[in-house]
């Protein structure tokens, strides 16, 4: 089966067909660093991680861009006490980029607590303020756009008039909305209330600014996107992701300004991912309806009975379709819970029946009920389908329930089939959903402690503080873990 993804901009699965070959050029929009990430954005970059994996795991050569929003964007009435940085600075009584380097960490270390892998290139907006001047002035020289008082804005009819089709990926009729919008700036600067800005003047007061031809300013939101992944990616590419609520008006921009600057629609698959809700109800600080992804993981919340593992609630979210809103509750999350443990108590079972299976030398057995081959077929199928997850855990468990059957007796396999089924399992649940062992983390995570404290012991011991490394052996030995001197070091066994 080839590879299908829905393409928001027609509405419909297509097949894949890379521009360059087997390498896959993907942009996903990343953060706006003034504050934590939300749960829901956390499930926005984990299904394009799902995606990212899946698409490596066929086979394909990934440059996978995901940026960082790191400047502040005003609306355009041009007030400097709507800058989301500028707010945050003055709350938090730092200064703007110790806001961006802050929040940047936490966006990082919450990904990594979910075991997302990192983009392939993570660039910023500041970073690339010469790209985003040139884009300027590229569309200005081609009659796409104007500066009106220091800000230069895209001109949206006058884009529609020379070809271009504003509203392709969101559907909307331009024309309605010239006709049903009034201009509430109160600045006059726009030539029609549709216009977007590429370059916004700054006030005195305003912080983050830079030079350009139309004096002190900042970047437009949606510039940013087209400068980094044309620089990155190319004039046209493959895929760019993000959330629903990114379609208009960033993404429609976004096509706006790869068409005027270079002739050509900057992307040949867009991909969608769906909203979070909780209990039902959207996700909103306002309703009191909301929760924070170290809250889930601590248990630090009012939603939850208990606090979950990160790769708990990866494998809930992978359980919904990207395309498809997930609700989250607690009922869910515990029934996740469960699913997980049996999912990994599957594959701890099974190395022990192919350890057993070496042990009889190769002994072929009769053929089983389970057939491999049409297995292997439909998970990948699933992958292949637009990366449908939850229809790919779903024949996880079919060879689950295979996997028990097989340690009871009620079932056999053959010696190379086995080995086989071994390799998927574990390519599927660790590399491409991107499950972790919780078992193997909190033994490592005990190794590490146990080596600290045999070191501190033996640190007292040197200095003959016999009294303290009495005690440390004396309690770990109360907790089942006896500490055993010898000529190689000091070891330990768990009781």
């Amino acid at each position: 089966m080839q590879l299908k993804i829905y393409n928001s901009l027609y509405a419909e699965k297509e097949i894949f067909t890379p521009i360059n070959g087997n390498k896959v050029g993907m942009y996903v929009c990343g953060p706006t660093v003034y504050s934590n990430v939300h749960l829901g954005n956390v499930r926005t970059f984990m299904n394009f991680d799902f995606i990212y994996r899946s698409l490596k795991h066929l086979g394909y050569d990934v440059r996978y861009v995901r940026n960082i929003t790191d400047a502040g964007h005003l609306t355009d009435d041009g007030d400097v006490n709507n800058d989301r940085f500028v707010k945050q600075s003055r709350l938090e009584k730092l200064e703007p980029m110790e806001i961006v380097q802050k929040y940047t960490v936490d966006f990082h270390k919450v990904l990594e607590k979910f075991n997302l892998l990192p983009p392939t290139i993570e660039p910023t907006a500041t970073g690339h303020i010469i790209e985003q001047i040139e884009l300027t002035k590229d569309l200005i020289e081609k009659g796409l756009a104007y500066e009106s008082n220091g800000s230069v804005y895209f001109d949206v009819r006058t884009y529609n008039e020379k070809g271009g089709n504003y509203g392709e990926l969101s559907k909307r009729n331009i024309d309605e909305l010239f006709a049903n919008t009034r201009d509430l700036d109160g600045q006059n600067e726009k030539k029609n209330p549709q216009d977007f800005a590429l370059w916004k003047k700054a006030s005195p007061e305003h912080i983050m600014k830079w030079i350009s031809p139309w004096g002190e300013g900042f970047p437009g939101w949606h510039l940013e996107c087209t400068a980094m992944s044309t620089k990155y990616l190319g004039e046209q590419f493959d895929i760019h992701g993000g959330g629903m609520d990114l379609k208009f008006p960033h993404h429609e921009c976004e096509i706006a300004q790869g068409k005027g600057c270079n002739g050509v629609s900057p992307v040949k698959y867009w991909m969608h991912a769906n909203m979070l809700t909780m209990n039902g109800q959207r996700m909103s600080k306002s309703t009191g309806n909301y929760i924070l992804p170290q809250q889930l993981i601590s248990g630090e919340n009012d939603f939850f009975e208990k606090p979950f593992h990160p790769t708990v609630v990866r494998f809930n979210f992978l359980q919904a379709h990207y395309r498809s809103v997930l609700d989250i509750s607690n009922e869910a999350m515990l029934a996740s819970e469960k699913g997980f443990q049996r999912l990994m108590e599957s594959l701890k079972t099974l190395s022990a029946i192919g350890n057993q299976q070496s042990a009889e030398s190769g002994k072929q057995k009769a053929e089983s009920d389970f057939n491999l081959n049409l297995w292997k077929e439909k998970c990948y199928d699933a992958l292949n389908d637009d990366f449908n997850s939850p229809i790919l855990i779903s024949h996880l468990f079919e060879a689950v329930s295979f996997i028990f059957k097989l340690k009871d007796g009620k079932e056999t396999i053959s010696t190379e089939d086995l080995e086989e089924l071994k390799t998927l399992m574990n390519a599927f649940v660790f590399d491409v959903l991107g499950l972790q062992n919780i078992e193997e983390n909190n033994n490592a995570k005990l190794d590490q402690t146990l080596q600290v404290l045999i070191e501190l012991r033996n640190q007292a011991r040197k200095a003959k503080n016999f009294e303290l490394s009495d005690q440390i052996r004396d309690k770990l030995l109360e907790q089942g873990i006896e500490l055993k001197d010898g000529r190689e070091g000091t070891s330990y066994v768990l009781n």
